[in-house]
């Protein structure tokens, strides 16, 4: 099966929740709503053969002037058989930014979710051990966020590693 063939029976299972088809350099990326990214990554994985989470990265759009919601979670999925990659990105509003987890479709998003967790502040509902992973218990606020102090009053400039 073709990229262009998995897309067109995404698009028919899932008419509504396909939202934009894009193809940059011979990647396919696909924008899908939120509420059906369990649905949707199943499918992928049971009925397309999309077998491996290669990576699971959030984004905060908002240096970026774009209309819509702030942030989005982008999954890199792989057809280890056919050789072949898609990515779909899911928006997520910047009040409450949640999304369901989709660590029950592929166990490798258990850390991928709680990485981007922590750092861009995106939760995932029903995820079995949503914690920090690579910040401190304590650390107030998700650094990879456009909007995080990277100085301020409190806190001194980066001043790099001296080597």
């Amino acid at each position: 099966m073709t990229d262009q063939a998995a897309v067109e029976k995404l698009k028919a299972k899932f008419p509504g929740s396909v939202l934009e088809v894009k193809e940059f350099r011979g990647e396919l990326t696909l924008t899908v709503k939120a509420e059906d990214i369990v649905a949707i990554c199943t499918f992928c994985k049971k009925e397309l053969g999309y077998t491996m989470l290669a990576d699971l990265a959030g984004l905060d759009l908002s240096a970026m002037g774009v209309a819509g919601p702030r942030f989005q979670v982008v999954y890199n999925i792989y057809n280890i058989k056919a050789k072949q990659r898609l990515r779909l990105k899911a928006p997520v509003e910047e009040r409450g930014p949640r999304i369901d987890t989709v660590s029950g479709v592929w166990g490798s998003a258990n850390w991928l979710e709680r990485e981007c967790w922590d750092l861009m502040g995106i939760s995932f509902n029903n995820h079995p051990d949503l914690r920090r992973i690579l910040m401190p218990d304590d650390w107030v606020g998700h650094p990879l966020r456009k909007d995080y102090p990277v100085q301020g009053p409190d806190r001194e400039p980066y001043q790099g590693r001296q080597i």
